[in-house]
């Protein structure tokens, strides 16, 4: 099981291409998040805070990313060019974000990498999570990082069952999969690159790309259509 497979480091994070290897697994990926941000300093040419918006800690932000009149932004944080930031959304640290993402209307945001283009935009919980290029999550998508017996997470594929070592970890979401509105993604859920779950699913197990899941026993294999 390889990052490669379910996305690619786009240019715009290529600062920290030595930190995500794409022959390392997705859960090594995001063990890599703290240590890529580690010496972070802020960009004295980013754009003007808003009073509302309180920032602490170790926060990098271009220029061009923009800033709602309230949120919490606590470092480390790196967030990308074109980025809009949301009123209400809490980023509570070791949070990558690429290009053109948007981080969403009363939305957490905790221990993620975010692609270019992510659209996470309305109260949504991103925890512990990889999400790729284009990746969208509808409204109320929760990306579940505990299990209920605060147990090791483990990853649970067609042909085996794997450790990931960790004790929270949410979901690996593939370059433009779409994850609709209500769902809930449970601790270890591997999402394939443009596939589907269907709103108010709760989701547990692996999604192969282009296939559609309405429930963990029901997986379609349909062709996508742009």
């Amino acid at each position: 099981m390889k990052a490669s497979e379910f996305f690619a480091l786009p240019p715009s994070l290529a600062r920290f291409a030595q930190f995500f290897p794409a022959p390392a697994t997705p859960w090594d990926w995001l063990k890599q998040i703290g240590t890529a941000l580690a010496g972070l300093e802020p960009n004295p040419a980013g754009p003007k805070i808003p009073p509302g918006v309180h920032i602490e800690g170790a926060v990098w932000l271009h220029a061009s990313v923009k800033l709602p009149p309230f949120a919490v932004i606590q470092g480390p944080a790196w967030i990308g060019a074109g980025t809009e930031i949301r009123p209400g959304a809490f980023i509570r640290g070791n949070v990558i974000a690429g290009e053109n993402c948007v981080l969403g209307n009363s939305s957490e945001f905790k221990n993620c990498l975010l692609l270019d283009g992510v659209q996470a935009a309305h109260f949504n919980y991103v925890g512990d999570s990889l999400l790729g290029n284009g990746a969208h999550l509808g409204a109320g998508v929760i990306c579940s990082n505990l299990r209920l017996d605060q147990g090791e997470v483990m990853v649970r594929l067609p042909n085996a069952t794997l450790g990931t070592g960790l004790k929270k970890f949410g979901a690996v979401i593939g370059d433009r999969a779409e994850i609709g509105c209500n769902a809930v993604l449970n601790p270890g859920s591997l999402i394939g690159p443009r596939a589907l779950v269907m709103p108010c699913t709760a989701f547990s197990g692996y999604v192969a790309a282009n296939t559609v899941a309405r429930t963990r026993q029901a997986i379609t294999t349909i062709p996508r259509r742009d």
